[in-house]
């Protein structure tokens, strides 16, 4: 009976232990949202202290939270933070709860917070901050797709910053700008806000704003890529200097939109570099999808330029699906076939128009045709013009004689044409490196080096002001000085007195 009774008491025990840790849905809810309430007023803590301090890292770090920050705000969270940041009767606040949903009954009242920064200016609240929660329903405006309402915001909010003129409202306005432009994207009206975006580019670059600077030039080449105005993007760029100091992810995308308009223009060497430095500046665990789209063009330049890119990147996780088009497209250019470039062509026609190589990869058909050449020189010392025509799929074999003449015109094959019987003779194959070709590479390879090089030592910052802590000032020379004269004779009076007792 004891056992029994024991046995009752640790079952009684182990319910009352599972009911303690059944947690209320909606306790942990509000827990939840109060805990990300604390973190929203924590980066607005932090931009306060940048304004105040007049230190950009600061206000900068409360920006780079926006995105982490966002998923978690609701139309809660963001009613509550209005209504303790603004004065009750401040019409900026009313605004903005405009395009916020209606507050439930059962939703906690929290309006008694009333945060030190919101004294500020006889009630007010600083520009940052306002623009911090203006940027915060926007985003939230955004996530529901509520593009009517979005718009609405995004031009109320680049109003409010065409009103100041503060240097610790940059970080804060280049990305007001991104987002103005990223409705007008969705709603298909991209078009319609390029004026406007010259307009604050020239705005911005008179007040010496240089993370405007790069983040609208970056929006404008954007914009030109959405209709493909190539010719107007490559004047934009020759026109405007993009700033030094602008942040790596900016820096990443003027670099391949500098390798789209050299791809374009058929300076597929410059297209390269800028798309292998794009890649290389680009954040290493994320920003997946600018990644995959840099790969696609990467990968077309490099074809067209001749060579086969690495199976390494085909093998890349992140990568392996997205490019899965792009390898078989390799395959087909690296065998010179072209029977199967085609069928690959009209099998992803629709994909690749879609991620704009359509026009690229186009152009990679006479590099199909050049390696179809080169391979058959290799495979036989003669073949009739007519046979070359028949494995290139070639409308004749008049076709087939220019083709091959140019391919020899430019050093593609060493071979000779016999016009009489019509036939071509591959010559022996000399050795390449009694040429100039590894030398080339070599210095090819050289110059990429030095060019890292200089970008790295570009890119190289430091606190302000840091060398001073090196040098000493004069007066501190000076009395340094003093002190060793007055240390030297102290020391010689106390060698004379041992000398002479």
């Amino acid at each position: 009976m004891a056992t029994e009774e024991k046995k009752d008491v640790e079952m009684k025990d182990v319910e009352a232990e599972e009911k303690e840790k059944e947690v209320d849905p909606k306790q942990a809810q509000l827990d939840k949202d109060q805990l990300t309430f604390e973190d929203v007023r924590e980066q607005m803590r932090l931009v306060e202290r940048g304004v105040n301090q007049k230190e950009p890292r600061f206000i900068n770090r409360g920006v780079r939270s926006l995105q982490s920050l966002r998923k978690r705000v609701s139309d809660g969270i963001l009613r509550k933070l209005i209504t303790a940041y603004y004065p009750p009767s401040s019409p900026l606040r009313d605004g903005l709860l405009e395009y916020l949903e209606e507050p439930m009954e059962t939703e906690e009242d929290t309006g008694s917070y009333r945060p030190r920064s919101s004294k500020h200016s006889g009630g007010g609240i600083l520009p940052e901050l306002d623009v911090f929660l203006h940027l915060f329903v926007l985003l939230r405006l955004l996530d529901n797709n509520n593009l009517d309402k979005a718009k609405q915001c995004s031009e109320c909010l680049v109003e409010k910053l065409s009103g100041h003129n503060r240097r610790t409202l940059d970080a804060l306005s280049a990305k007001c700008y991104y987002y103005y432009a990223r409705v007008y994207e969705l709603s298909g009206q991209l078009a319609s806000i390029r004026s406007f975006l010259h307009a604050r580019l020239r705005t911005s670059t008179l007040h010496h704003d240089e993370e405007g600077q790069a983040m609208l030039i970056n929006l404008l080449l954007r914009n030109y890529f959405q209709y493909n105005l190539y010719d107007q993007a490559d004047k934009l760029v020759s026109k405007c200097t993009f700033p030094q100091t602008a942040n790596n992810n900016e820096m990443a995308r003027h670099l391949y939109y500098l390798g789209r308009i050299k791809a374009v223009q058929l300076d597929y060497s410059e297209a390269y570099r800028h798309l292998l430095q794009a890649i290389r500046k680009a954040p290493q665990h994320s920003a997946v999808g600018f990644k995959q789209t840099a790969n696609k063009f990467l990968i077309v330049v490099q074809l067209l330029l001749g060579e086969i890119p690495d199976r390494a990147t085909f093998r890349d996780p992140i990568l392996k699906k997205s490019l899965m088009p792009y390898l078989r497209l390799t395959q087909t250019v690296r065998n010179g076939d072209l029977e199967r470039f085609g069928e690959v062509l009209k099998t992803f026609e629709s994909r690749f128009q879609a991620e704009k190589t359509y026009t690229l990869i186009i152009r990679l058909r006479h590099n199909v045709i050049k390696t179809g050449i080169r391979m058959m020189s290799l495979s036989y010392s003669r073949i009739s013009l007519p046979d070359i025509a028949a494995k290139l799929q070639l409308d004749s074999s008049e076709d087939a004689e220019y083709i091959v003449s140019k391919a020899i015109r430019d050093s593609v094959i060493e071979a000779r044409i016999d016009h009489n019987q019509g036939y071509m003779q591959s010559k022996e194959n000399i050795d390449i490196y009694a040429t100039k070709e590894p030398q080339e590479a070599f210095h090819q390879r050289i110059l990429f080096c030095l060019e890292l090089h200089s970008q790295s030592v570009k890119a190289m910052r430091y606190p302000p002001k840091a060398y001073k802590k090196d040098f000493e000032s004069i007066e501190d020379r000076k009395e340094r000085e003093q002190q060793d004269i007055e240390l030297a004779k102290e020391m010689a009076d106390d060698e004379e007195e041992e000398d002479f007792p």
